[in-house]
């Protein structure tokens, strides 16, 4: 390659205050980019990144605010016991029940995404796994769970562990009569996997209407999620998206 060409690499930090600062900026283009692609339902909906001090911290969205005005100055910050350590509004229960599990089961998960988004929810609702029908739906091959116990709104950390369980060691779950959840070792992979997520969930829906999908078989699966399921190529593949939101949503910063 030609001297002075290359790609964006994740960025490095030399305090953990400019970290910080990162990690909440990359959170509030997060929820943008969740309202920009119509993610919200109501209050439900959540993303969430560990703090770099102490990774038994996260910072979390407001409970009621809008995820199309979300600033990184908004983010409120809980610990796994639901203490409020920063912020001036409460946290959603859920994110707490939910978020608090994953990442306590997930100590790799620097970062977990969840919201009731519309194709999301509709292909959860069939309780079946995400099959390999395109090359974008291969990133998820024999690597998502299947929570299929719904049991109502997930206000216990039961439903939580619940959850977590389901998750395991994968990227993403579908969560039956729910909606869907992914992690990753950043805010930009996890978003990425949601969104990409949401959008093979339509294509399958689409194609299972249409008539019956053909399956890309598994050893081609297998190596098609080595080229486009690993946790670089998901930051990676979210630094368009990531470009578009700072470059139109500037006040995110703030």
């Amino acid at each position: 390659m030609p001297a002075g060409v290359g790609v964006p690499q994740p960025p490095t930090f030399d305090s953990i205050e400019a970290e910080r600062q990162y990690r909440k900026q990359q959170l509030a283009a997060g929820f943008r980019l969740f309202g920009r692609f119509g993610f919200s339902e109501g209050v439900a909906g959540h993303i969430t990144v560990r703090d770099p001090e102490n990774p038994q911290w996260f910072w979390v969205n407001p409970l009621g605010m809008s995820f199309n005005q979300i600033k990184a100055s908004d983010l409120i910050l809980v610990d796994h016991e639901g203490t409020l350590l920063h912020g001036t509004r409460p946290v959603n229960k859920a994110a707490f029940c939910i978020h608090s599990q994953v990442h306590t089961a997930r100590p790799d998960a620097m970062a977990a995404a969840h919201s009731h988004s519309l194709y999301g929810k509709a292909f959860s609702s069939l309780g079946i796994h995400l099959d390999p029908i395109t090359q974008d739906a291969c990133a998820f091959y024999q690597d998502h769970g299947l929570y299929t116990d719904y049991h109502g709104v997930a206000d216990s950390l039961e439903e939580g562990r619940r959850i977590a369980t389901a998750l395991g060691s994968y990227k993403a779950a579908i969560l039956a009569n729910h909606g869907l959840l992914t992690v990753g070792q950043s805010v930009a992979e996890a978003v990425w996997w949601f969104i990409t997520l949401e959008r093979s969930c339509q294509a399958q829906l689409i194609a299972m209407a249409a008539g019956t999908p053909k399956l890309i078989d598994h050893d081609t699966a297998l190596i098609t999620r080595a080229q486009t399921g690993s946790s670089a190529v998901g930051w990676f593949q979210a630094r368009p998206l990531w470009d578009q939101i700072t470059a139109t949503d500037p006040d995110l910063f703030d």
